[in-house]
């Protein structure tokens, strides 16, 4: 099934085509007009020099001026082999359809809304037959059993055309295309981009990522920046201030020479308060008293800190580098980079 991009936006455009596999472009002067275009010559022969192929619309009261006005957007430069002129259904609109075929020249007969001006259109030669399945719909009409009909009768009498599902409302619709087997669609760049959109994916994308990182990472390159140690030669309260300044809820307390006498959380800040009250603010770190802290080497895997985790039920670990400290590794940094 083609794809085709409907549009006329400029940036819409640009982006759409990067995409590398669109097979053409189709805009109406409606489009045109709504972008705020005024040189539409200008704006086609631009066009057609950045998509693969450009349906545009081709207008006239009768067959004549339909087939002058597609000659003469030809002259602006065009190749006719890349260009589809799109011309509403009506007697004068297949008339000149059939005239501009036996020209060579590619059409699409639109607007279509009943199965009978799709078998003229087909019957007259058309490239393309585009009935448009939203505004059907919006009319109440059963839009996707029209479509369903004109694919039947392209392949049971087999027309050379090709069926385009337009009026593309939402994602449902390219649905209904691929399983009524239309040979063309053509979609709004909202809709074309929510086509790879599923939330299942989306989860399972993300868990490769995470599950890829824990096997590749180092705790070094996880870790935040900035090194959180402290003197025990401050106060709880400096402490506090630093676990501020630095964004951790826990502090690596260092001795004179440089050694580790321990790690000061916000949980022991908690658990001091509801023990001593406010008055040990004031205390000097190196009287506290600490466990000997649960650390991790610089170089290791992500793999390794999350069953250290694990194993040990904390919330941080220090992180060393040589046997020094050089941060520290909460939990959550297991998750985000």
């Amino acid at each position: 099934m083609e794809l085709y991009l409907d549009s006329a936006n400029m940036k819409e455009i640009e982006e759409g085509f990067k995409l590398g596999f669109l097979d053409g472009l189709t805009t109406t002067p409606t489009f045109m007009q709504k972008e705020g275009i005024t040189d539409i010559d200008g704006t086609i022969v631009k066009l057609s020099k950045i998509v693969p192929v450009l349906q545009i619309e081709a207008l006239g009261s009768n067959a004549d001026e339909i087939k002058r006005e597609a000659y003469r957007q030809l002259e602006l430069g065009l190749d006719p082999k890349k260009t589809v002129f799109k011309i509403p259904v009506s007697l004068e609109g297949v008339r000149a359809c059939k005239i501009l075929r036996n020209d060579g020249l590619l059409v699409n007969v639109h607007l279509v809304y009943t199965l009978q001006q799709a078998y003229m259109a087909m019957h007259a030669g058309a490239t393309y037959v585009c009935p448009l399945v939203g505004r059907l719909q919006d009319q109440g009409h059963d839009a996707l059993t029209l479509i369903e009909q004109c694919v039947d009768a392209v392949d049971y009498y087999g027309y050379d055309t090709k069926i385009m599902f337009s009026s593309v409302r939402h994602n449902e619709h390219v649905r209904n295309a691929i399983n009524i087997g239309v040979h063309t669609i053509t979609v709004p760049l909202k809709v074309l981009k929510s086509l790879t959109e599923n939330n299942f994916t989306q989860v399972g994308t993300e868990q490769f990522f995470r599950d890829t990182r824990m096997m590749m990472v180092k705790v070094k390159e996880a870790i935040r920046p900035g090194n959180p140690t402290v003197s025990n030669e401050l106060t709880i309260k400096d402490a506090i201030v630093k676990m501020t300044e630095y964004g951790f809820g826990t502090v690596i307390v260092t001795q004179k020479d440089g050694s580790v006498q321990g790690i000061f959380t916000d949980g022991d800040l908690r658990r001091l308060l509801q023990k001593d009250g406010e008055h040990i603010l004031n205390k000097k770190l190196k009287e506290l008293e600490y466990k000997a802290p649960i650390s991790i080497d610089a170089n290791v895997i992500l793999n390794e800190a999350a069953a250290l985790f694990k194993k040990t039920n904390v919330d941080n670990i220090m992180v060393t580098d040589g046997g020094k400290p050089v941060g520290m590794l909460d939990i959550q940094d297991l998750k985000n980079d």
